[in-house]
């Protein structure tokens, strides 16, 4: 009797009757990964900074430059060390002089210090851009263990279609290295059943890349953890110590990668002050001692708690409310996930339930996401599915289990479902953050139904001048700017309507769209007094008054 029967689970299936010859297997997987590095490369080059952005380059450079990590403590350094490649390499000059917050010295060492902004955010997204496409192998590969190479040929086309999976794997941001990191590790632990020595240590390793990068992936550990348990062998001989230790090996490589993370960025370890970090009660507080990384980790906690204690203003289907909906984040997914990677995703589901052969990966698959989203659901920040990005991510790897259930048109729907999420990331290219999907009207619409980083996060300033410039050149400008970018660099010339009486208002306002949702006594007064003549990246609408 084989180990698999032992426990209970069958040999990986080859693909339901699906064969490609073998030297173009991996030619498709490299015109999938080369379409996405297209994509997400003109989209980095087109995009000015997000909201977010700066602060990460800013940071990402303080790394460099000062081994400090007095910027940005809410969250651990890995995903900024990552960004910190592309910085080292863009070589840009550096003010050690300046002195401000987080986004101050982002905005400086961008606009401030005789730098090329283009250029060094375009070198500062390129290694998550790089990190994003090996995800896309990843997630081929899980898929292919899972559900043979149809499978791994679903799954990737779907990943590498997602908007959603382009547009942030295309900016210097966390969320992406995030889920792709839990993945990982999720798919090492599967390979672990059959070789635990082989595979748990670089599951521990991916774990806690993803800790060390964001830490909304500490909801998923305790998942991971008793994963890691299953996949030690607690069905065999002495399972049930097989299990705790590996676990413990999976948790103590975890740990230490988190104190590497910030061992490389200061040896020292120098905490923030004191002053500037809250102090947190109760369960939290147990929480924060409990935790077995560095203290500069566990302030980061300390400030994540009093972010979720503000009151944050949400925005969904067009009604604007202080607070958090516990259904915001399954809505929001609801508009800005294809169809097709619904649809597909839902069969997988079902597939992984109810195929034998693949219920042990159910567990898998599917528990990973799902606590991340719940996790995620409780928090105060209806700001955008980036906090739930795992669930697509997650999602195409399910999605490719669709086509195991035995059945001629099984592979054929899929492929055509598959399709259709394809034409739709093509008619979206290259606005990706303002993506809808086709029931919700498309992009031109997502502005009615949700506002921040689902539609507008600062992107689309350089084509806003390039816009006033060419159609609109010599009139006069009146703007109201959500984000990180600095207009008059780009030769705005713009005054901001809420500083004078309406009356005064004349011309084209210009106003983006989160602003739009939010918008509330003088400049709501404004916008009802003027039509909408043009919209640009559908996250910046121009009216004229």
């Amino acid at each position: 009797m084989t180990n698999d029967q032992i426990g209970g689970l069958a040999p990986d299936p080859p693909g339901p009757g699906f064969r490609l010859p073998r030297w173009l297997l991996p030619l498709v997987v490299a015109a999938l990964l080369g379409q996405m590095a297209v994509a997400m490369v003109t989209t980095a080059v087109q995009q000015t900074p997000t909201v977010d952005e700066p602060v990460y380059v800013g940071t990402a450079a303080v790394y460099l430059r000062e081994h400090s990590l007095r910027l940005n403590p809410e969250h651990p350094p890995l995903g900024k060390l990552v960004v910190a490649v592309g910085v080292a390499s863009a070589g840009p000059r550096f003010d050690a002089s300046f002195r401000g917050d987080q986004g101050q010295v982002g905005r400086h060492l961008l606009y401030g210090s005789g730098n090329d902004p283009g250029r060094l955010m375009l070198w500062a997204r390129l290694p998550v851009i790089a990190l994003t496409l090996l995800f896309g192998l990843v997630v081929f590969a899980f898929a292919r263990d899972l559900a043979g190479p149809a499978g791994g040929l679903v799954a990737l086309a779907l990943y590498v279609f997602t908007p959603d999976v382009i547009a942030h794997g295309s900016l210097a941001t966390l969320d992406v290295p995030t889920a792709g990191f839990l993945l990982t590790s999720v798919w090492l632990l599967w390979r672990a059943r059959r070789r635990p020595g082989r595979y748990l240590a670089p599951a521990g390793a991916a774990l806690g890349a993803a800790l060390a990068t964001k830490m909304s992936a500490l909801p998923a550990v305790p998942v991971l953890l008793v994963l890691a348990g299953v996949a030690a062998g607690s069905w065999r001989p002495g399972g049930r110590r097989r299990a705790v230790t590996g676990a413990a090996a999976v948790a103590a490589v975890a740990v230490a990668v988190v104190w590497a993370a910030y061992l490389v960025v200061d040896p020292r370890l120098r905490r923030p002050p004191p002053e500037s970090v809250p102090a947190v009660h109760g369960l939290r507080a147990l929480l924060v001692r409990a935790m077995p990384f560095p203290g500069a980790y566990r302030d980061g906690m300390r400030i994540q708690f009093a972010f979720e204690d503000r009151p944050w203003q949400g925005f969904l289907f067009g009604d604007l409310y202080t607070g958090s909906r516990w259904y915001y984040l399954p809505a929001a997914l609801l508009v800005k996930t294809p169809l097709g990677l619904m649809l597909l995703a839902a069969a997988g589901a079902g597939a992984l339930l109810a195929v034998r052969r693949l219920r042990p990966a159910a567990v898998y698959v599917l528990a990973p996401a799902a606590v991340v989203l719940v996790a995620a659901m409780q928090g105060s920040r209806d700001l955008g599915t980036r906090y739930a990005l795992c669930v697509p991510v997650f999602g195409a790897v399910a999605a490719g289990c669709a086509v195991v259930p035995r059945g001629r048109w099984a592979p054929a729907v899929a492929g055509a479902l598959a399709l259709w999420v394809a034409v739709g990331s093509g008619r979206t290219f290259p606005y990706y953050l303002p993506y809808a999907n086709e029931a919700f009207g498309g992009p031109s619409r997502t502005h009615l139904l949700l506002h921040d980083s689902n539609v507008d996060w600062g992107q689309d300033l350089g084509r806003l001048a390039a816009r006033l410039h060419g159609r609109y050149a010599g009139q006069q400008v009146w703007l109201v700017y959500k984000g990180s970018g600095v207009p008059s660099y780009y030769g705005i010339r713009a005054r901001d309507p809420r500083t004078v009486p309406p009356g005064r208002v004349h011309g084209l306002l210009v106003v983006s769209d989160s602003a739009a949702a939010k918008a509330r006594g003088r400049l709501a007064v404004l916008l009802a007094g003027s039509r909408a003549v043009d919209d640009v990246g559908h996250s910046i609408t121009i009216y004229r008054r």
